[in-house]
Formats: structure tokens, C-alpha cells, sequence
């Protein structure tokens, strides 16, 4: 079962568009920052349309994030 580790993560470098009719390169681009995870959408590099989108599970880039600004703040 040790071989079942061994592909963690899969990042797409070419993916079927449809506005394309064929398969072009990808760009994969950040679109939101979770609490659980990054969620990025794949983007053709040929007319911009989106092609997929992956959402991993790897939290530390919330954190990074700047807090929310305190009420008080708005006084």
C-alpha cells in the first residue's frame, strides 16, 4: 500500500476547453482563500475560458491572511 502515497497531488498542465473544441495548455489561477483550503480555477491559455477547478486541503494560507477589520475601527 506504500504506493498509494506515492501521487499526493495531480496539478493539470493541459485540459479540454470547450470553447476551443480541443485540449490547450492550462493556467491554473487562485480564485478563493478558505478556512479549509484553496479553491483555484484552471483557465485556457488560449481564450481565457475556464477549463476546471481543484480546491485543496491545506489551510495555512487563511491564516496569512490579514484579519478583519474591528468595529471600532470605523468610529
Amino acid at each position: 500500500m506504500a504506493h498509494a502515497d506515492a501521487f499526493e497531488e495531480f496539478e493539470a498542465t493541459s485540459l479540454f476547453c470547450p470553447r476551443c473544441r480541443r485540449a490547450t495548455p492550462a493556467r491554473k489561477k487562485l480564485l478563493l482563500v478558505l478556512p479549509s483550503g484553496n479553491k483555484y480555477d484552471y483557465v485556457c491559455t488560449e481564450c481565457g475560458a475556464t477549463v476546471g477547478g481543484k480546491t485543496d486541503n491545506d489551510a495555512r494560507a487563511f491564516h496569512t491572511t490579514i484579519p478583519p477589520a474591528s468595529p471600532r475601527d470605523f468610529r
